[in-house]
Formats: C-alpha cells, sequence, structure tokens
C-alpha cells in the first residue's frame, strides 16, 4: 500500500510502462524546481512584510523577535531536525523495499528496480540544478522539504490522524526559517531592545530579573516607641524656678509632713510632685487593690542627676507601709552598688522613724549570718519577719533567696529599682527572674490559702473574682534606656513614664515615615557649666595640679577610667605635696571607701580620685568642681560623672581633659546627646613651668614606690 502511494505520488500509474521512467524523473524535477521557486517568491515576500511591519509596529515586533544567540541554536537545531528526517525517510523507503522483496510474485522487484533508478535520476538532476542554480542552499532546502511531504504521506497510510500535528510542525518551521531571514540591523535592534529590559529589571516574559548590580538606596528602619515611651508625662527640666510647696501636694499624712518640715524641706522638685501623687493614687485603696479595683500600673521616673528621684519614692512607699499590721518584707529596693545602698537606707530610715517600719540593708558589709539575723528571726519553731523594708545588691539578694531559710517575698508589694539602665545591664545574672519566683512562690501554712498569689496573665472574669497583692515595680534612672527590647526584660505591667527628656518619637500607631534613626538625648542640670581642656598625656597630671594650686579648685571630684590609673595618680598628688588627697576605687575595703567619703564631705580632703563606682547615684555633699582626668568612653557615663556636681539646682563646674585625637568624637558625642554646650578651656604652657622640675623628680619617686608595691604582690 504505501509503496502504491509513493508510484501514484510520483505520476506512476502503470507499474509495466518501463519506457516513460525518464519523462516521469523530469516531470518531477520540474514540479520540485517550480515548487522552489514559489518558496523562493514567498520568502522574498514575507521579507518585504516582516520589514513594513517592523517598520510600521516597532515596539510589537521586538517583543516578538528572540535574541541572536538563540537564532543560531534554533538554525543548529532544524539543520540537524531536517537530516534526522531525510534519513528517517531513506531508512522507510528501504524497509518498503525490503518488504516487496519478499513479496511471493516479481512485481516487487521490477519495483525495487524502478525505484532505484528513479532514486539515480532524482540525485542527478539534483546536482545539475544545484550547480546551475544561484543559491545552492535554497535548492536544498527545497529537497528536504518534499522529501518531508513523501514521508508525511506514507506516515498518513497508517496514521492518519496525525498529518494535522505534521502539518502544524511545517508552519513552525516556514515561521522559523522567517525569523532567521532577520537582517543584522534587525538583530542588533532585537539585543539593544533586551538590554533596556534587562536594565529596567524585565525579562521578555514580564518577570523580575533579580540580583541587579545597580546601587539601590536603602531605608533606613525607623525608630517606632510604644505608646508609652513616646508621649511620657512631662516633669520639667528647671529646678529652681518650678518648685512645688509640700502643702500643694494631696495625700501625705502630717507625720511626714512634719518629718519634712525638720528635715528642711518646703517645696518639693518637679520630679517629686508629679511622682508622688501617682504612686499614692496606686494605693489609696489599700495594698490589695489599685485605682477601680485593676492592677496598678508600674512607674518609670527618668530625670536628672540631683533631681530628687530618691525622697520621690521613700515619701510614698513609707506612707503606703505605715498602716500594716503583720511585719512582712513589703517593699524591695535594688541598688546597683553598695554605697548607693547605704545611702538609700539611710533616707528610708530617717523617714520611716516613729512609724513602726523597720529598715534592713544585705549589702554584704556584715558577714552573711549577721544579715540573716536581721532578716528573720526563729523562736518556739516559728520564725518570723524583722523587716518591712530591704535594701540589697543583686547579688547578696539572690544569696538570701537562695540560702537563708524562711526569707520570703511573698507579700512583696513595691519593687525599686534604682540606677535602672544599669541594672538592666546586670540581667544576666538573674537575679530579677529570681526574685519574680520567690514572690510567687506557693506558701505554706496556714496563710497559704488566703494570700495566696499567682503570676498575673491576661484580665479576665476568673482572674478578678479573687483579689491578690499586686507587685507594683518602680524604675529610677538619670539615663532611662528608650529601647523596649531591654525594657521588656523587666516585664512592665501597662508602664507610666515621667520624663524631662521628650523628643515627640512616632508612636506604634503612627503613619509617619523616617529615614534615620534619632540618638537617645539626655537631660544635663540646669546649673552646670562645662569645659573641655586641649591637652598632651604627659602634662595631664600638671593640669591636675594647676587646678588645685594655682587655681585653688576644692573639693575636686576626680575620674579615671581604671582602678590602677586612680592608684598612680593618687600617688603622684601625694607626693608632689601640698594636696589633701584621697582615693576611692574597689582596691579599698568598704571600711576604707567609707573612711574616704565623709572625709571629703566634711571638707578634711581637698580632692577625692575615684573609679566609676562613686559616679553612680552617690549623693556627695559640697562638690563644686568635676574633673574627668580620662575622658568617659560613653555618653551614659559622662552624665553620672558630671551628675556629681550642680545637684538640686545649685551651680557646678564640669572639666574634661581630651587628647588630640579624642577632641572630634567626644565633642561629637555630647552634641548628640542635648548638651547645652562645652567651652575650650587653654591653659598656656607657661603656667605649668614653674612646677615642672619638681615634677619631674616626683615621677622618679613614683617609679621606684610602684616597683616596691609590685615586689609585695609577688610576694
Amino acid at each position: 500500500m504505501a509503496l502504491f502511494l509513493i508510484n501514484r505520488y510520483l505520476g506512476d500509474d502503470d507499474d509495466n510502462d518501463g519506457s516513460s521512467n525518464e519523462s516521469r524523473s523530469k516531470a518531477l524535477l520540474a514540479k520540485l524546481q517550480e515548487k522552489a521557486r514559489a518558496r523562493q517568491q514567498q520568502k522574498s515576500a514575507t521579507e518585504e512584510e516582516s520589514k513594513a511591519q517592523l517598520s510600521g509596529e516597532e515596539v510589537i515586533s521586538k517583543k516578538k523577535r528572540k535574541p541572536k544567540d538563540k537564532n543560531a541554536l534554533g538554525q543548529g537545531h532544524k539543520r540537524r531536525k531536517k537530516e534526522e528526517l531525510a534519513q528517517g525517510l531513506s531508512d522507510t523507503t528501504l524497509q518498503f523495499e525490503h518488504k516487496d522483496l519478499s513479496a511471493p510474485t516479481g512485481t516487487g522487484k521490477n519495483s525495487l528496480s524502478r525505484m532505484k533508478k528513479k532514486r539515480k535520476h532524482i540525485k542527478t538532476e539534483e546536482l545539475e540544478e544545484a550547480e546551475s542554480s544561484s543559491s545552492e542552499e535554497e535548492v536544498e532546502k527545497s529537497v528536504q522539504t518534499e522529501k518531508k511531504s513523501v514521508q508525511q504521506s506514507v506516515l498518513a497510510a497508517d496514521k492518519p490522524e496525525e498529518s494535522d500535528s505534521e502539518e502544524e510542525e511545517e508552519d513552525k518551521d516556514e515561521e522559523e526559517e522567517r525569523v532567521e531571514d532577520v537582517s543584522p540591523e534587525e538583530t542588533k535592534e532585537q539585543t539593544d531592545q533586551s538590554t533596556v529590559n534587562s536594565e529596567k529589571g524585565l525579562s521578555q516574559s514580564g518577570f523580575t530579573i533579580l540580583g541587579g548590580f545597580e546601587k539601590k538606596t536603602v531605608q533606613k528602619v525607623q525608630m517606632v516607641l510604644p505608646q508609652w515611651l513616646a508621649q511620657p508625662d512631662v516633669v520639667q527640666k528647671d529646678i529652681n524656678k518650678n518648685l512645688v510647696p509640700v502643702e500643694d501636694i494631696t495625700g501625705i499624712c502630717p507625720r511626714l509632713l512634719k518629718k519634712l518640715e525638720n528635715n528642711g524641706i518646703k517645696h518639693f522638685f518637679p520630679v517629686q510632685a508629679e511622682v508622688i501623687p501617682a504612686i499614692l493614687e496606686s494605693v489609696c485603696h489599700g495594698l490589695l487593690v489599685g485605682r477601680g479595683g485593676y492592677r496598678p500600673r508600674d512607674i518609670c521616673v527618668s530625670a536628672p542627676t540631683g533631681s530628687g528621684k530618691t525622697l520621690a519614692f521613700v515619701i510614698p512607699v513609707i506612707q503606703a507601709l505605715s498602716q500594716r499590721v503583720v511585719r512582712k518584707v513589703r517593699a524591695l529596693a535594688v541598688l546597683p552598688t553598695k554605697e548607693l545602698a547605704q545611702q538609700v537606707c539611710k533616707v528610708f530610715s530617717s523617714y520611716a522613724e516613729g512609724s513602726g517600719l523597720k529598715v534592713v540593708m544585705v549589702t554584704g558589709q556584715k558577714s552573711f549570718a549577721a544579715e540573716q539575723a536581721s532578716l528573720v528571726e526563729n523562736s518556739g519553731g516559728q520564725s518570723r519577719s524583722l523587716a518591712d523594708i530591704v535594701v540589697a545588691t543583686p547579688g547578696r539578694l539572690v544569696d538570701h533567696i537562695n540560702k537563708t531559710a524562711d526569707f520570703s517575698l511573698q507579700h512583696l508589694r513595691f519593687l525599686i529599682i534604682d540606677e535602672a539602665d544599669r541594672m538592666i545591664d546586670s540581667m544576666h545574672q538573674s537575679w530579677l527572674s529570681q526574685v519574680v519566683k520567690a514572690v510567687y512562690k506557693s506558701g505554706s501554712g496556714s496563710d497559704a490559702s488566703i494570700f495566696r498569689r499567682t503570676e498575673p496573665g491576661p484580665i479576665t472574669a476568673a482572674s478578678l473574682s479573687q483579689p491578690q497583692m499586686p507587685l507594683q515595680k518602680l524604675l529610677f534612672s538619670a539615663t532611662l534606656t528608650q529601647n523596649p527590647e531591654k525594657l521588656q526584660q523587666l516585664g512592665l505591667h501597662q508602664p507610666r513614664l515621667f520624663s524631662s527628656v521628650h523628643s515627640r518619637l512616632p508612636a506604634t500607631d503612627s503613619s509617619t515615615t523616617a529615614t534615620s534613626q534619632p540618638q537617645e538625648r539626655f537631660n544635663f542640670p540646669q546649673g552646670l557649666t562645662e569645659y573641655y581642656v586641649p591637652c598632651t598625656l604627659s602634662k595631664k597630671p600638671l593640669l591636675i595640679l594647676h587646678f588645685l594650686l594655682r587655681l585653688k579648685f576644692s573639693p575636686v571630684l576626680c575620674f579615671t577610667n581604671s582602678r590602677e590609673a586612680a592608684h598612680r595618680l593618687f600617688l603622684l598628688v601625694q607626693m608632689f605635696g601640698g594636696v589633701q588627697v584621697a582615693e576611692f576605687s574597689s582596691r579599698l575595703s568598704p571600711n576604707e571607701r567609707k573612711k574616704a567619703l565623709k572625709g571629703f564631705e566634711q571638707g578634711k580632703i581637698q580632692m577625692l580620685i575615684s573609679t566609676d563606682a562613686a559616679a553612680r547615684g552617690i549623693d556627695i555633699k559640697g562638690v563644686k568642681c568635676v574633673v574627668n582626668y580620662d575622658a568617659p568612653q560613653f555618653i551614659r557615663t559622662y552624665v553620672h560623672r558630671v551628675g556629681r556636681t550642680a545637684r538640686a539646682g545649685k551651680a557646678g563646674l564640669a572639666f574634661t581633659f581630651l587628647l588630640g585625637i579624642q577632641e572630634k568624637n567626644f565633642l561629637q558625642m555630647l552634641r548628640d546627646a542635648g548638651s547645652p554646650g562645652v567651652q575650650k578651656q587653654i591653659v598656656k604652657p607657661e603656667s605649668l613651668k614653674g612646677m615642672e622640675d619638681h615634677y619631674q623628680q616626683t615621677l622618679l619617686e613614683l617609679g621606684n614606690v610602684i616597683k616596691e608595691e609590685r615586689a609585695k604582690k609577688r610576694i
């Protein structure tokens, strides 16, 4: 059947007519040539049509074109495809010839011979036509196309349903041939257009291409604060102009008013006038419930050094606890240093006198057993608390929670955290989590069910059905952080912030945008005057001696960055003579530090050389001048150092010795922190010449003394 179709296609109606083979071959060649010419005309027409379309619809045609390299790949693939089809045609013909050889009659042999002759004639004529043709490639394409048509006819005999798909493939091949005929100029336009699309980040399919090399401006993350941080209760900065008479603050009991009068306090500072009523409001209905029966809000206070923050929490806590019947630990004040804890304990004891409240300090200044005896008393198998208010440092407090039997915090009502920013930095000691765990620890005994406390969760009807004593946190600092991530560690409940620093930062519900993160700003005492003194490293000791001996500054609190530097400067000034000096650092025992501090307050010591141990919160009376012998590296350290003077609205001076490489960064740090201004103070070299000889001799003696001290340590 297949052989019949091939012969019919070639025009052989009579298989036995051998004389007409040559004429039929010529007819076939003529048909092939005619179709080749028609094909060439069709290509020319198509090319003209495509050029016209490109000129009229340039944007649309450019999107449809393929890149040059893709055309080359497609052309090579098409050639291989045509070669495979031609090979398949020859293989198919051989298969049919093999079938005819196995036929019982002689018809197959005659057909085979005729087929071979026809193939030979076709090849001969094709070669002649190729030589005479002006375009060999066009003839070859025509022959391949005709062979493909023959193969399609053969396959159609067995699978007629696939004819449509083969025709579609032909159309695709013709379309590819038209694409190949695009001129080099058009190909260049295609490449330029694809480059433009790539630069725009778009592929031909419309998808965004990732990984571009162009530099993009990245918008900085906006600093967004919670509502309570972004919009605090503003406290006035100027102390002297915003004093409030004590009588104007309602809610303070007569006994405390009398105490205030006896201590010479007739006016409250702005921070005291704001915070004291807020804390008293939370206990106006007793210790068990807050305002309206709800848990009271936690209080955070950020105010300048020397603004009266200590009295702001001592007065309301004393008044709230003065009505207690059974002695239990109901107030706990945690402070970073022993000296600061001692100062706060002294203020608590002063105002608790006559109220029946007992204040106990646990900071390690006494033995552990002595502190245990002051906290808990055991008699007749029963234990009772001896303290109403405990003032402690974090480490010692954790020791008593874990090792002192019957030391209970289950009745704790106020947790006071002074110098809160530094206490947050020491959270790695996990002191706060242990305090909270001790507060909500399940009790034992008859009062376990009555005073059962569970750690508060979401407010529901069930949670309010059985009231329990709330734990209210009171935070105080001159440099309270505005980092919500750090404040989250404290577990604050609906906190309320009182601050004299208000920079109007966006809250969480704000729709405004910002391109930079604002710097933290702090308040400096109103009466403080700041100076910086340019100097060299070798002249710094001479400068401090010049301030003391020539300028007669006294008393002077001098800060260094390490205890070794403090000790070396102490020895140098002491050996130089003419100045009463003392050091204050961790090298000394608590009693020695206490003695040095007392002598400085009494005026017996002209200069106290200290590390940052004295920079936090300690109220040292009579400090008129602070000298930063070593420039602080952090703005918080600077704020607390200079805050030892100009306290309670008084005037004070602050000098910072700066090396040449420190000057630019230090001044920029102060500007960013909101410093009102730092003045430059130049000390002329001529002012130091009279002391240089004695200074050089003192340096030699100092070297020998330091060598002797090191030798003693080795022994």
